[in-house]
Formats: C-alpha cells, sequence, structure tokens
C-alpha cells in the first residue's frame, strides 16, 4: 500500500506515497471499555485496600489529575472518585481538584470546564511556586503543592501510557512530578538519571526513574489512584488502588494492546501524533524519541523521522517548553547541544537533551505545521507535506500512532 491516513490535531490527514514502499505498524489495539463502568468495578476491587477503608467522614481530601497533554477522561474518574467518597461522608465541598501540570502552562477555564465538566469549580492549577517541602528521596527535598500537601487525604487519577523515562506514566508520577516543585523534577529528568541503565520506554522493570517517582508518591501520601490505559480503540482498560499495583497491572494490559514486532531498514518512519500532543513541539518531539531512542530502533544508518503535527502553539507556552525552545533553538548542532547539556540543566529543558540525543543519530522533519519556523530554528526540518519529507523509492513505516505504539 502507498496510500494512509494520519491523525493530525482533531482531524485527520490523508497521506499518498506511490513511489514508496509503505508498512504499516498496527499493534493489536485491544478493544475499548466503557470507562464508567469499568472505572466502578476497578474501584470496587481494587489493587490494595478499598478507598472507604482509607478515608473518614471529616477528612479533607486532594484529587491531583492530570493536564491537557494527557488524554485522561478525567470527568468520568473523578466523578466515580466522588461518589466512592460519599458513600463514607466526604462530600464535594470536602474535596480540592488539583490540575498536575508540573512545568506545562496553566489549564484555561474553558479547558477546565471541558475536562471536568460540572466539577470544574472544584479545580486550581498547580503552582510550582507554592509548595510545601514534604521529604526527600534520594536527598532530594520533595516540594509538593500546598493544597496536596495540606488534604487530610491524597488520591490521583492518571494515563499509564508508554513514556521515555518512567517505561509508563501514571501512578506516583501524577503526584510526584505533576503537582510537585523543581527539586525532584531536576533530579529525575537531569542528565545523570537519563543516562542510566534501565531508564526507557515501555519498561518498569528495573528502571531508576519509575523507581524515583514511585518512591516521591509515597512522600507526597498518595494512597490510591484510578488510571486507565489507551490505544487505538479508546480506554482499554482501568485500575485502582496502591500505585505501584496500579501501574503494574496497566502497563502489562498496554504492553499487549500496543506491541508490535517490526523489521529493521527503514529509510522513513512516519509517525502519526494528533490532538493533544501535536499542538507543540515539545509534546511532538516525543514521537521521534520513542521511534528512534525505543526498544528496537527501526530506522537504517541516513534513515529519517516524518511526523505530521499542527503546532498551534508552537513550541509550547509552559516553563518546560521554553527551556526546551532556548536550548534547541540556540544550539549550533545536535552533538554540541548533547555534549553541553550533559553538564546539566534546568527542570523541563530534558526534552531538548532527549531530542539532542536523538538527532545525532537521525534527521528529524514535521510537516503540515502552523509553526515551520520553530521546527527550523529547534534543529529539524520543516515541510509543507508529509510526500515533501520522504524520498521517493524510499521503504517507509507508518506508525500511525506513534505515542501509543511499542515498536519490539
Amino acid at each position: 500500500m502507498a496510500g494512509f491516513e494520519l491523525l493530525l490535531g482533531d482531524g485527520s490527514l490523508d497521506v499518498d506515497l506511490p513511489d514508496c514502499e509503505v508498512t504499516v505498524a498496527d499493534p493489536p489495539g485491544g478493544e475499548a471499555v466503557d470507562v464508567r463502568e469499568a472505572a466502578k468495578r476497578a474501584v470496587a476491587n481494587p489493587e490494595g485496600p478499598e478507598l472507604t477503608a482509607l478515608v473518614d467522614p471529616d477528612d479533607t481530601v486532594a484529587i491531583v489529575v492530570t493536564d491537557i497533554t494527557r488524554a485522561t477522561p478525567d470527568d468520568v474518574l473523578v466523578d466515580v472518585l466522588l461518589s466512592e467518597l460519599q458513600r463514607v461522608g466526604v462530600y464535594r465541598e470536602q474535596v480540592n481538584i488539583v490540575v498536575g501540570l508540573g512545568l506545562h502552562r496553566p489549564m484555561t477555564d474553558a479547558e477546565l470546564d471541558e475536562m471536568l465538566g460540572e466539577h470544574a469549580d472544584l479545580a486550581v492549577n498547580h503552582d510550582p511556586d507554592n509548595t510545601v517541602e514534604v521529604g526527600e528521596v534520594d536527598g532530594t527535598p520533595i516540594e509538593l503543592n500546598r493544597r496536596v500537601a495540606l488534604a487530610d487525604r491524597v488520591l490521583a487519577t492518571g494515563m499509564v501510557e508508554p513514556h521515555q523515562y518512567a517505561g509508563f506514566s501514571g501512578g506516583g508520577k501524577t503526584v510526584a512530578i505533576g503537582a510537585g516543585g523543581e527539586p525532584i523534577i531536576r533530579y529525575t529528568h537531569g542528565p545523570e538519571m537519563l543516562s542510566k541503565e534501565g531508564v526507557r520506554l515501555g519498561s518498569i522493570e528495573d528502571n531508576p526513574f519509575r523507581a524515583a517517582v514511585d518512591e516521591a508518591g509515597d512522600v507526597c501520601d498518595l494512597e490510591f489512584c484510578l488510571n486507565v490505559t489507551h490505544g487505538p480503540a479508546g480506554i482499554l482498560d482501568v485500575a485502582a488502588g496502591v500505585p505501584r499495583r496500579v501501574v503494574r497491572t496497566l502497563a502489562a494490559s498496554a504492553k499487549e494492546a500496543l506491541s508490535i514486532t517490526i523489521d529493521e531498514g527503514y529509510d522513513a518512519v512516519v509517525a502519526g501524533v494528533g490532538a493533544p500532543k501535536d499542538a507543540n513541539l515539545y509534546q511532538t518531539t516525543r514521537a521521534a524519541t520513542y521511534v528512534i531512542l525505543g526498544a528496537n530502533n527501526p530506522l537504517r544508518e541516513g534513515g529519517r523521522v516524518v511526523i505530521p503535527a499542527e503546532l498551534s502553539e508552537g513550541a509550547g507556552e509552559g516553563t518546560g517548553e521554553q527551556r526546551f525552545y532556548e536550548w534547541l533553538s540556540e544550539a549550533h548542532s545536535a552533538e554540541a547541544l548533547y555534549e553541553a547539556m550533559r553538564d546539566g540543566y534546568e527542570p523541563g529543558a530534558q526534552r531538548a537533551f532527549v531530542v539532542a540525543r536523538a538527532l545525532r543519530e537521525h534527521d528529524v522533519y514535521v510537516t503540515n505545521s502552523q509553526a515551520p519556523e520553530v521546527v527550523e530554528a529547534c534543529l529539524m526540518t520543516a515541510r509543507e507535506s508529509v510526500a515533501d519529507a520522504v524520498d521517493p523509492g524510499s521503504a517507509v513505516l507508518v506508525v500511525p500512532d506513534a505515542l501509543n505504539t511499542l515498536l519490539v
């Protein structure tokens, strides 16, 4: 086949490469579940103690939720948690919802309404400058959002999806990173941690990054989370309870649905992203690093990654995204940037370090974007279309959902 369809923003893009040999990497995908019913079952049969056994009627509760960069059905998950809390006499007036931004930009009121529906009035954006120290991990102070730190009980929603460093996201990471301060982000995302054996996509076993965020989640007193995992079909599985066990359960579900065995030797990998991740270059580059630095890089020497992405926010609007842009846009080459960043960098800039590492091996092209000048400034190549970025006669691997596909 030479024609295929990819996600672009909230829509799709038809691509035709008639002069190329095209292979599409479609993992099994799994089957979608009814999120509300699956969440109710998960909360009723958790991995560990039931939520009702952990909470007293007079407790205040903080629920940390994901931000717009992860397509988590937080409205449904929060509703299920609030219903369960009400069973023991904890009412919504006792609950704060904190959006775990990390160093991403704050969500707008309209975005909060869309994400949380009738519960948006309970939500506040995390402010990394308004934290209190609650402990340490490996000598690193753990700073936590003040509202979360003052709550009697801490809960979280989350998305367990492939993650470049943690293996899979979710669990304690949602609170420790999403609602934390810069020290733990600096420690976990620094060059020393990211260079350690075991820190890689799709692996939680013997992964120092995953271990650090799990321990930090414990320090933040996260006792119960309600997480999901997803794939091309939608939400595939839901689990609740002890964070480590929840991540392990959902990572196994994700691996079964998202892994595909591929051969090596392609001239180009065309990687689909779509909304919400393709809103900015910071998130979009995950597709390239997942391909190049994953378990099995399918590109031959001189091969390239091609990513169609809207980039409606350019490089990105948050602190981390701006630091990412500054490092890349001021660099003369990927090799020079990689060597310079090995001495350290500010939290949020780690994506520039990982992108530089990938660009040392392969070129990255971004097509169909609203911000080609941002792409070109960041050591990557902008093209109007996928066809313009792929040489005729190339052997092409298409990964329609690159952030939710494990090439093994």
